[in-house]
């Protein structure tokens, strides 16, 4: 089975686990941060984890997360909705703040590019799936943001 096929498997799962998801990232490549760099869609791999999944789920739900994009290494909105009249923006209010930039930092005895928020002290770890998509594990001060330190596990891919 292909690293697509595991990550396909696990995105059409109703439920993953956090052992799951953890054997598919250490299977990924590394990233560097200009590899971000761009408009991207994304969800949720946190489905089922715990009684009713992972809280960030709810909220993303809630504001209408529809990706992350970055412009540059030091201008990135990790948080574009779409909003009520269908339009694309980047939603600073839920963000800690609003904005965020790319960074090679170490994550399990890896350095990947990373996403750092500007104003929490919460970090979105990148692994190449293939050349359009990406998974991430947000880690970092999730209690303070999220109310639980589980961490949350999402994909991105490239928006047209």
């Amino acid at each position: 089975m292909t690293i697509r096929d595991r990550f396909d498997a696990l995105i059409s799962a109703p439920t993953t686990t956090p052992a799951e998801l953890d054997a598919l990232w250490a299977d990924l490549d590394t990233l560097r941060p200009e590899e971000m760099l761009g408009a991207w869609r994304g969800g949720s791999l946190s489905r089922g984890i715990g009684a009713t999944g992972h809280p960030a789920d709810v909220l993303l739900t809630k504001i209408g997360w529809h990706g992350k994009r970055f412009d540059s290494l030091l201008e990135g909105h990790p948080l574009i909705c779409r909003g009520e009249d269908g339009a694309l923006y980047s939603n600073t209010a839920y963000a800690g703040g609003g904005h965020s930039s790319l960074w090679e930092v170490g994550f399990r005895g890896e350095t990947t590019a990373t996403m750092v928020y500007d104003a929490i002290a919460v970090f979105d770890h990148f692994k190449r799936v293939d050349e359009s998509t990406v998974m991430g594990i947000m880690n970092g001060k999730l209690e303070a943001a999220f109310g639980v330190a589980d961490l949350y596990y999402f994909w991105l891919e490239r928006d047209a």
